[in-house]
């Protein structure tokens, strides 16, 4: 039970239970001497010979405890805080013991290996630093090839969180405070067809990849993207990681798609004149002219969609388990047979036929396929029941295939494919809509490619209960604000900045710097400390705008601040009007710190940063963003020293708050 104690409150108790003892002893004395004595007139003379005795020895105890306190158990505790901070966080300062020197040699001897430990550690560098040059010339090759990529890159974990992203991917789904490392892609991207091709891959062992098209959720841009799975040498995971190519084909489409309505009235309004024209050459040869004109039309209506070479039977897979996420079971009879379309808009057409026709009536739903010629298959959806007239599939096929996406029907899925879904008898009491598609070419093999890389987190397996998770493993995003006043219950925020730490580095190129309009004047005496004026967040965003912002920034991640009781106070009052919580687990550095270094030392940013080796610009002080930047540079080197004070989850992390909150509150 004491080993859970502190030092400093061990050596207490200790005392405490030693001047009790010689207290009971020194009574016991006395009473054995008045009883042997025999004098009832000298009971007056014991009682007060009693009283100064404990008087004395508590005093006397009282005495040697602050001595042994300020001289022996304060500098214990200082001094394993500075060697857990040079052997864990990377600090070259040498240790100062002249606090030590009633500690005999300890001081000294623990100056001696940390100062020991400084050199092996800068010899154990330079022997690994050619290396380490060496490979970063191969990093910053890699990273060049990235930027300079026309199309977005995104290296995707197993569990589809980013763990690379290029500046191209920014500019195609947008600077979007969803895009991060080791942030959930279906922040980003609608994951239907991307979990779809990724269980496909797997399932087949990866392969060359496949062809998807994927909308993002932030103004419903229409991407192609490619997939390949993505083994890498000593993976430890059993599900590979994968790479997402992203290409914005919207507006591109966008125009192929008038093209192909002009081209259709056009050859509409040919024919219907025609039907008025008495014969002749004229007549003949405008209309040979429109016969042409609509044969080399659907040769290239589906040449310029984006499409894949998908089995048929994966197609059905899929369609299959949507539809019995929904209560339709669907038996299919596919085999092998390889079509080339978008295997998503393909199964979503599937899937709202099924869906209408059964809900008119239809029952014991199959889905087979014939070949018809030599470069085209027809799906057929044959069900028992009444035969849907041509209004009614017409209905069907107008109907948007996923919400939020009115442009996506099912004729906009046919005319893509340059097909049509035929209403035909399939046997005795059994109808049948068909789906002519082409069938897939064969695709001439790839080269292997080889990445050389080292992505931590695709080989990262968080702990499914989140105080299990090991601290290095969690992302934490570090942040601090800048306010009107002190008194969060009339004060506003007017700057709030946020950095991450991903797989325990700080990710300095992902950060949340944004300027705030508090509504109301800011004092000059605030403005003395920050430098933040009324004219500055004149154009800024509303409180309301930017908590709701960084709320976004900050989802699925740890939050970590320097006395973060203040800060949170000014972004809860905001909730019910953000209309979202800041329901994550929240961390502080001041309660950290302790933890590390005792109560009995100073837990200011400064002290703290000045003790880990970190300094932050005299500009930057006081201004959001660097405070935030140092606090998150603390908080990443305290994380090995957490790790060795044996706290290496975020649970038992929490539990030793509760030891220091006389200092500080914590929030979990």
């Amino acid at each position: 039970m004491f080993t859970t104690l502190s030092l400093r409150l061990r050596i207490f108790l200790l005392f405490a239970v030693l001047a009790t003892a010689t207290s009971a002893l020194a009574i016991a004395g006395l009473v054995l001497g008045y009883v042997r004595l025999g004098e009832d007139h000298a009971l007056s003379a014991f009682v007060v010979a009693g009283f100064i005795a404990i008087l004395a020895i508590f005093a006397l105890t009282t005495w040697v405890w602050v001595l042994f306190d300020e001289n022996v158990a304060k500098p214990v505790e200082r001094l394993a805080g500075e060697m857990r901070a040079r052997a864990h966080a990377d600090v070259d300062d040498a240790i100062d013991h002249s606090g030590a020197k009633y500690l005999g040699d300890l001081g000294t001897a623990a100056a001696a290996v940390t100062t020991n430990l400084t050199e092996t550690r800068n010899a154990m560098a330079m022997a690994v630093g050619r290396e380490t040059a060496r490979l970063n010339t191969e990093k910053t090759r890699l990273e060049a090839l990235l930027s300079e990529m026309p199309d977005g890159v995104l290296f995707c974990t197993p569990g589809h969180t980013i763990a690379l992203y290029n500046g191209h991917a920014r500019e195609i789904l947008g600077a979007s405070e969803a895009l991060g490392l080791n942030r959930p892609v279906r922040g980003l991207l609608r994951m239907g067809p991307v979990e779809q091709a990724y269980e496909r891959l797997v399932r087949k062992g990866g392969g060359e990849g496949t062809d998807i098209l994927v909308t993002t959720r932030a103004g419903a841009r229409l991407l192609e993207a490619r997939m390949r799975l993505l083994r890498l040498e000593g993976q430890e995971t059993e599900r590979p990681g994968y790479v997402l190519t992203l290409r914005d084909v919207t507006a591109g489409i966008a125009t192929h798609l008038e093209r192909t309505q002009l081209l259709e009235g056009l050859l509409a309004g040919v024919e219907a004149a025609l039907a008025h024209l008495p014969g002749g050459e004229a007549a003949r040869r405008l209309a040979d002219l429109a016969d042409e004109t609509a044969r080399r039309k659907r040769a290239t209506d589906t040449e310029w969609w984006p499409m894949e070479r998908i089995a048929a039977e994966d197609l059905g897979a899929a369609l299959a388990a949507r539809l019995g996420r929904k209560g339709v079971r669907l038996a299919c009879d596919l085999g092998e047979t390889g079509l080339r379309c978008d295997g998503f808009a393909v199964a979503r057409l599937l899937e709202r036929l099924a869906l209408d026709w059964t809900g008119a009536g239809a029952r014991d739903l199959t889905l087979t396929i014939t070949a018809k010629g030599a470069e085209t298959a027809v799906l057929s959806l044959e069900a028992t029941g009444e035969l849907p007239g041509e209004a009614a599939l017409a209905a069907w096929l107008a109907e948007p295939l996923s919400p939020g996406m009115t442009g996506f029907t099912g004729t906009s899925v046919t005319t893509a494919h340059g097909t049509a879904v035929l209403r035909e008898p399939a046997g005795p009491g059994r109808y049948a809509l068909r789906l002519p598609l082409p069938l897939a070419s064969a695709r001439p093999g790839r080269p292997q490619r080889t990445v050389l890389y080292d992505f931590d987190l695709l080989n990262a397996e968080i702990a499914g209960d989140l105080a299990a998770a090991r601290l290095r493993d969690l992302s934490f995003v570090v942040f601090d604000t800048e306010t009107t006043g002190l008194n969060p219950q009339v004060d506003e925020i007017c700057q709030i900045a946020a950095v991450r730490v991903v797989n325990g580095k700080l990710v300095q190129a992902e950060r949340f710097d944004m300027l705030v309009n508090p509504g109301r004047a800011i004092p000059a005496a605030s403005s003395a400390v920050h430098h933040i004026t009324d004219a500055m967040v004149a154009d800024a965003p509303g409180v309301t705008e930017a908590i709701a912002r960084f709320h976004t920034f900050a989802d699925g991640a740890v939050l970590v601040a320097h006395n973060a009781p203040f800060d949170m106070s000014f972004l809860r009052r905001r909730e019910r009007e953000i209309g979202r919580r800041f329901d994550q687990p929240i961390l502080d550095t001041v309660l950290c710190s302790a933890v590390l270094f005792g109560q009995s030392a100073e837990h200011t940013l400064d002290a703290l940063c000045a003790r880990l080796g970190i300094a932050i610009p005299e500009a930057e002080r006081h201004t959001a963003i660097g405070d935030a930047i140092g606090t998150g540079e603390a908080f990443r080197k305290m994380i090995p020293m957490l790790e060795a004070a044996e706290l290496p989850n975020l649970g038992a992390l929490i539990a030793a708050f509760d030891r220091h909150s006389r200092l500080i509150e914590h929030l979990n």
